[in-house]
């Protein structure tokens, strides 16, 4: 026993000192196994997406003609050049340039956000709880933690990119072939590597798992917007995005491998970057220094609801900030239906939704989509309860005279009422948005009036988050298991063909698709009905169970 105790550090260490990249494995097995649910549900359901776009576009688009008449669509307007890209292989728009451009562009916004919250979790989201410094206290190295989740974003990626580039592949499918394919998910790799370079160095940067989590996120939208605006100029200002670099591929039409080679050397200097600025600060602390509260609170910080409120005050403002964004770049481009009207194409995919005009339709489609978008930030603040209790800093405050359900009741008011809130701002972004493309200002109260429609679905999906966080803690990450189906059935309902009973158990198909459909109260009342209810049930499990920490 002396002799194993004896020899043991040794393996591991250099003139008494721990190897800096020591336990790197260790770690990093522990970050795939924390995250076996969670990341295979990130991995398929961009996976799906993007392997059912081809499929779903020799469908709407059968012959080269329909494809050409697209492309003029896409390559004809500034606006649209926004939205999608670049435009490549215009000339003979196949299935395979069609989803370099209308795809690529967007879905890897969500291949960004899976890396940045994955880095951010293994690494200043462990410190910020403790945990990191009771594993440093063992045999592991100082840029283990880091380097082990470096390593996870980048096999996920992998995987993810390799499962992107069979899928598109095997399905044989005119003009998307394996060279292309290969690229195409290697495109994506790129960019998801990117991002968690810039989320390992945030997470350098502030002592905060949100703050964190949030600069990276604001920097994935500046890239987006760069490339949006350069495109729509037709300048060079898109090569100053990783989004930009990943679209100059141009997979399925050129085939540019180098752009890849761009992408790689800046992400191996940020995280080059990410490991000198880890040495320039003590495990726990940022190196922007917290900013100083003041000497005394006010009286409304003094109260569950003022802490409350305090504690996810940033998330409404850059949330509310983001979706009017969203919103009126989406509003700005509506012209381009407009001026499409007579397109077969853009008709067939648009009349499916019903209304009396084509850009009825089409506002009522983009409005679903914004609900959905706003809904993930109700549901993130209806779970920062189970945050706080995870912590441990739920115990001491529910040791005072305040109650389980006033406590929960904060953070829910605000999920709700604050998901109400950025609900109208996005619908005040599209609305302007379309007005100050038409000029025509009756869009403003019609889509404003449309949006706000959907907050009994924002407040049902809510409510399955307290009801989850209540009853079954542990699996709270279920909470976001309907959120994701209503994606879903927005995106592939009417490709796949679904039964209608599959459609009803989305809260978002019962909302009066406005201004295309009427308005009808009775959904509204129902589904705000069972929100309640879902909450009464919430509350009730939370006040009869035991607090959890880990």
């Amino acid at each position: 026993m002396s002799t194993t105790t004896a020899t043991r550090p040794a393996a591991t260490r250099v003139s008494g000192r721990t190897r800096p990249l020591a336990g790197t494995g260790t770690l990093l097995r522990f970050n795939l196994r924390q995250d076996r649910i969670r990341l295979p549900l990130w991995i398929g359901g961009i996976a799906l997406v993007q392997i059912s776009g081809p499929s779903s576009y020799e469908g709407i688009y059968p012959g080269a003609a329909e494809r050409q008449e697209q492309a003029t669509v896409v390559g004809d307007n500034p606006a649209m050049k926004a939205l999608t890209g670049p435009g490549h292989g215009l000339d003979d728009y196949t299935y395979g340039a069609m989803m370099t451009n209308e795809y690529l562009g967007f879905m890897v916004i969500a291949v960004a956000l899976m890396s940045v919250f994955m880095v951010v979790r293994h690494t200043r989201t462990e410190e910020e709880t403790g945990r990191a410094e009771l594993v440093r206290a063992g045999v592991v190295g100082r840029y283990a933690q880091l380097t082990a989740a470096v390593l996870a974003a980048a096999l996920a990626n992998l995987v993810l990119g390799l499962l992107i580039a069979a899928g598109m592949a095997g399905q044989g499918i005119e003009s998307i072939d394996w060279t292309g394919s290969l690229l195409f998910g290697a495109a994506y790799a790129a960019v998801g590597l990117f991002f968690a370079g810039v989320a390992a160095v945030t997470a350098q940067i502030t002592e905060h798992a949100r703050a964190a989590s949030g600069m990276a996120g604001a920097l994935i939208g500046v890239a987006y917007a760069i490339r949006a605006a350069g495109d729509m100029a037709d300048s060079g200002l898109s090569w100053l995005s990783p989004i930009g670099w990943a679209q100059a591929t141009a997979a399925y039409v050129d085939d540019n491998w180098w752009p890849l080679g761009l992408a790689a050397m800046v992400t191996a200097a940020l995280v080059a970057t990410a490991f000198a600025l880890s040495d320039r600060r003590d495990i726990g602390a940022g190196l922007r220094d917290g900013r100083g509260g003041a000497a005394t609170a006010t009286p409304f910080l003094g109260t569950p609801a003022g802490f409350a409120w305090r504690l996810h005050r940033a998330s409404v403002v850059w949330w509310g900030i983001a979706v009017f964004a969203f919103g009126f770049m989406y509003g700005s481009v509506i012209q381009v239906i407009e001026d499409y009207a007579d397109n077969d194409v853009v008709q067939q995919m648009i009349e499916q939704i019903g209304g009396a005009s084509i850009t009825e339709s089409w506002l009522s489609m983009i409005i679903s989509i914004l609900a959905i978008v706003c809904t993930i930030f109700a549901v993130i603040a209806a779970l920062r309860p189970r945050r706080e209790e995870t912590s441990g800093r739920a115990e001491p405050v529910l040791a005072t005279a305040l109650s389980r359900t006033r406590w929960v009741a904060t953070h829910l008011g605000i999920a709700l009422g604050g998901g109400a809130v950025v609900l109208l701002l996005s619908g005040l972004g599209l609305g302007l948005g379309a007005v100050a493309a038409t000029g025509d200002a009756g869009y403003l109260g019609q889509v404003v009036g449309a949006t706000l429609g959907y907050a009994p679905a924002l407040w049902l999906t809510t409510a399955l988050a307290v009801a989850v966080f209540g009853l079954v803690p542990r699996a709270a990450g279920l909470s976001w298991a309907l959120l994701v189906y209503a994606m879903l059935i927005v995106y592939l309902g009417g490709l796949l063909d679904l039964p209608g009973w599959m459609f009803n158990l989305s809260p978002y198909t019962h909302i009066p698709a406005m201004p295309a459909d009427s308005f009808t109260a009775l959904p509204l009342v129902i589904l705000t009905a069972i929100a309640a209810a879902l909450i009464a049930i919430g509350l009730a499990g939370f006040r009869r169970r035991d607090l959890e920490a880990t």
